[in-house]
């Protein structure tokens, strides 16, 4: 092979290539001059022009009511198109607000049980936490030198006062000396009665309830500084529920809420808000509001998780179904049934709940709203604002002119031919 047909074997293979290559070029740019590059967005439709070719004004200055025009639907398309119809009626509102909700003892119906003298605890009547016991059942019994030389004195100053026949100051100060130590009347006496002092002095509970925390245990030295036992009444507990901060303006004195304990076997109930929490808790921007509730079975167990719905109902306000609003992003509208014609019109929503929405402007009581078919009616009316409607003309309506008036269509761009020169050969 020699050199020169080699060098025709390399440089054939280039040459086709930038050929290829300049003709693909040629190609695209004839196709962006022409407005359709084939990656680049759809333009949007040109805006229609007065007399004056000038763009004409949008009757709402919306971008529904521009993009959309009202269409006329027969009594058979309606049922066609599954287009249900609904009145615009006021009604209340009301916005439900759940939280997570926890069973805590009633801090009014706690108490604990102190000594009101020093000594060391000999027996423990109650030493299980949980265990339930009575007002005036005994706990603890304490030996106290103190209590012991009080009521020895105490006796011998009555044996003296016997003895002379008159009342000595000395025994009405010891008697009341024995009461602030902690004895009952009914103790007292029955030492006058023997004679002899008690080597012990019973603590009782204060009240009916549940053991909630046990300080100590038998043979503790003990002062009145000692919590011996804690007591709380769970007859009647509180409920604590944590609301998100968004929904604290909710959530008000006196309002009753619907609470929920699956794991008390109990079925739900209602309750009143007792109390809002001045502050609110930092680490998860929640507000602890208090309830309360009868727990005479001890079903609502301190600790228990639950749920509370908390049910505010607002004014009559004009709401229509959400299905009936169409949100384009920029704006909402509904459209509103005027005999066999359906208008898109804009709206301001305001609150909206599950399946329920606050119209705050754009709608009359009385008028009637598409609730159903909406979807498919909106698609016509967009399909007939930008004149592609001609197919859909079945729907009933004239169908719209495919080219708006004004609009001016440019010329095409000429095209090179990229084989001119090849032909002029």
């Amino acid at each position: 092979m020699t050199t020169s047909t080699a060098r025709r074997r390399l440089v054939a293979p280039t040459a086709a290539a930038v050929a290829t290559a300049v003709v693909f070029t040629i190609a695209l740019w004839a196709q962006h001059a022409r407005e359709a590059w084939p990656f680049a967005p759809p333009a949007p439709p040109a805006a229609a022009m007065d007399m004056e070719g000038m763009p004409a004004t949008p009757t709402a200055g919306s971008e529904s009511m521009v993009n959309r025009v009202p269409i006329d639907v027969t009594a058979s398309t309606l049922q066609d198109l599954g287009i249900r119809l609904e009145e615009v009626t006021r009604e209340a509102l009301t916005e439900t607000v759940r939280s997570v909700a926890t069973v805590a003892p009633d801090e009014s119906r706690i108490s604990q049980v102190h000594t009101r003298l020093a000594g060391w605890i000999e027996q423990l009547d109650v030493n299980t936490t949980g265990e339930t016991v009575r007002a005036g059942q005994p706990l603890a019994r304490i030996f106290s030198q103190e209590l012991l030389s009080s009521q020895t004195e105490y006796l011998a100053a009555r044996k003296t006062t016997s003895a002379s026949g008159i009342t000595s100051v000395v025994v009405a100060s010891g008697r009341t000396r024995l009461t602030v130590l902690g004895m009952t009347p009914a103790e007292i006496d029955a030492i006058e009665q023997t004679g002899e002092p008690k080597r012990l002095v019973i603590v009782v509970a204060p009240r009916s309830g549940v053991v909630v925390n046990r300080g100590v245990t038998a043979g503790t030295s003990v002062d009145p500084s000692t919590t011996l036992l804690t007591i709380a009444d769970l007859s009647r507990v509180w409920i604590l529920a944590e609301v998100p901060e968004a929904s604290i303006p909710v959530v008000r004195v006196g309002m009753r809420a619907q609470l929920d304990f699956p794991a008390s076997g109990r079925p739900p109930f209602a309750a009143r808000v007792d109390f809002i929490y001045p502050t609110l808790t930092e680490r998860t921007r929640t507000l602890r509001v208090r309830l309360s509730a009868a727990n005479a079975n001890g079903e609502l167990r301190p600790g228990l998780y639950g749920t509370v719905a908390f049910e505010s109902a607002g004014p009559a306000v004009i709401t229509v179904p959400r299905d009936a609003v169409v949100d384009t992003g920029l704006e909402q509208h509904v459209f509103v049934a005027t005999g066999e014609r359906f208008e898109p019109r804009v709206v301001t929503l305001g609150m909206q709940m599950a399946d329920r929405v606050e119209i705050r402007t754009g709608l009359k009581e009385g008028e009637q709203v598409v609730a159903a078919g909406v979807f498919l009616l909106d698609s016509e009316s967009r399909l007939r604002a930008t004149g592609g409607g001609g197919g859909h003309s079945g729907h009933g309506g004239s169908t719209p002119p495919t080219k708006p008036a004004g609009v001016v269509k440019k010329p095409p761009v000429p095209v090179a031919d990229p084989h001119a020169a090849h032909k002029k050969k």
